[in-house]
């Protein structure tokens, strides 16, 4: 367990920050360091790393807990709900690969001495082969990440989940610094797995409880939500990632992230999201084949 002195100029309630990790031997000294100001406990919960994650976590005071990983939304909320924090605790969650800039860590800090609001909204920078991409459809890229422990929990989705909860929202300076720190094999691995997920949550007729509200007039996920929702899947399957693309790269002036931007908007475009509707193609095709098929 991580213990801080407390600052007189800037006492703030204690936080909690909980840490997914699955052989983050490259990043989570990174994470740790970021927040090791700020959090009077930090909670690693690992899915079976077989690199040095845990005993690299264990020995700088992390508490560490090993549970089987099914997906993020169900090891975000196991992961709160074996913190065993009362509900007016503050949370913050992170993965492996987010940095707080020290921007942000000061805005915590401040912003919990006199808590305003139940819930905080983080603005994420995501990078690509050690690049910033400051361009296209992820920046701006806001997540609610800090919040009452009793006010929030992860929505139930297979991929794209945001956390949700009831009370009042804010917004805090500075900014979550996402790494991503793979290479590009891994990269399009892992969004093969993904766009296998998007694909299911997209066929399931029926929604799943505790979700984030898409809203045009709501916070900045809600309205990324509305669009995606309202927007680009009424678009023509197939179609649509060559519209993303234009979107991204030109509309949102994607092009200004220079080669490495070249390379990560092309395979958001055209590996993941056309992926997304190839197999939404072969999925809708399964269940016409199974509903047309003559009862044996």
């Amino acid at each position: 367990m991580l213990l801080m002195t407390p600052d007189p100029a800037a006492a703030a309630p204690p936080l909690t920050v909980i840490i997914l990790t699955l052989n983050a031997q490259d990043s989570l000294p990174k994470v740790v360091e970021s927040v090791r100001a700020i959090a009077v406990r930090i909670l690693v919960v690992d899915s079976f790393s077989t690199d040095t994650t845990v005993p690299w976590a264990q020995a700088n005071g992390c508490d560490v807990v090993q549970h089987p990983f099914e997906h993020y939304a169900a090891q975000r909320n196991w992961a709160q709900t074996h913190a065993a924090l009362a509900p007016d605790a503050w949370v913050l969650h992170l993965d492996a690969d987010e940095v707080v800039s020290p921007e942000l860590a000061a805005s915590i800090r401040s912003t919990l001495a006199a808590p305003a609001c139940d819930g905080y909204l983080i603005r994420r920078l995501t990078y690509f082969l050690g690049h910033p991409i400051r361009y296209g459809h992820m920046n701006p890229n806001w997540h609610l990440r800090l919040y009452r422990a009793g006010k929030g929990a992860c929505e139930n989705r297979m991929y794209d989940q945001h956390f949700v909860m009831e009370g009042t929202t804010g917004r805090l300076t500075g900014l979550m610094h996402d790494l991503q720190l793979v290479s590009i094999e891994r990269w399009t691995a892992s969004h093969n797995r993904w766009s296998t997920a998007e694909a299911q949550e997209i066929l399931q007729a029926e929604q799943a409880d505790n979700q984030l509200k898409a809203s045009l007039t709501g916070d900045p996920r809600q309205r990324k939500r509305w669009l995606k929702n309202r927007l680009y899947y009424k678009a023509p399957t197939l179609i649509r990632p060559f519209l993303f693309f234009f979107y991204n790269y030109v509309i949102k002036l994607g092009i200004l992230d220079g080669r490495v931007g070249f390379i990560y908007h092309t395979l958001h475009a055209f590996w993941f999201r056309f992926l997304v509707d190839a197999k939404l193609y072969e999925l809708r095709r399964e269940r016409q084949r199974a509903t047309t098929s003559p009862t044996p």
